[in-house]
């Protein structure tokens, strides 16, 4: 699991990071986030396998007071808090993305696995989780929803089943089964009909 932290640009219109909240005008606004991968239009599966890793990314804005670091975790719907990125979930404050390796998660903590759940993606700064909102402070971003799944394993052909088939059911199970008797009276009435069309036509 690694993490890709570079130096975030500050957003156009906003002023440079400021080391305390002394100075900040009370009418400025809260810092945020914005999500900018995955894209937010539909819901984004992953799957959990080796080699499959995810990566998140955003951008800030508002931000006049810097965060030392930044804490990204995953809350799913099987009540369990995942840690994203490195095992702790902590990244550099100026950090504009993460990477997730979900295989070697699941291989560091064989304890708390990952299910095929959706799951909320929560950063947060300093303040932590769920703080009041403070003009040009890092606000915790909550807006992210994605999904896991796991991959089946491979079944043979010859080692296949069909769930809804009953290999062991003889002919005479299908011709007392109310669908074939009425397909049945359906076709014989069709041929009865064209029959009698033909005679007609004949005359």
């Amino acid at each position: 699991m690694s993490t890709n932290a570079s130096p975030s640009p500050q957003p156009s219109g906003s002023s440079a990071p400021v080391s305390s909240t002394s100075s900040i005008p009370q009418t400025a606004p809260a810092g945020l986030i914005t999500i900018t991968q995955p894209p937010q239009t539909a819901t984004s599966y992953y799957k959990i396998a080796q080699g499959e890793t995810i990566t998140f990314g955003w951008n800030f804005s508002y931000v006049l007071v810097q965060p030392s670091s930044l804490t990204v975790s995953a809350i799913c719907d099987n009540g369990n808090t995942y840690p994203v990125g490195p095992s702790d979930g902590k990244i550099p404050g100026t950090a504009t993305s993460v990477q997730w390796d979900l295989w070697s998660y699941e291989q560091a903590f064989p304890e708390t696995p990952l299910g095929q759940e959706k799951c909320t993606l929560n950063i947060w700064g300093d303040q932590g989780p769920g703080a009041q909102r403070s003009p040009g402070v890092l606000q915790e971003n909550t807006g992210l929803q994605f999904a896991l799944y796991s991959p089946q394993p491979y079944t043979p052909l010859q080692s296949w089943n069909c769930p809804g088939c009953n290999t062991n059911a003889s002919l005479s199970d299908y011709v007392a089964h109310p669908a074939f008797l009425s397909l049945l009276v359906t076709l014989v009435v069709m041929f009865l009909s064209g029959y009698q069309l033909l005679r007609n036509t004949g005359h």
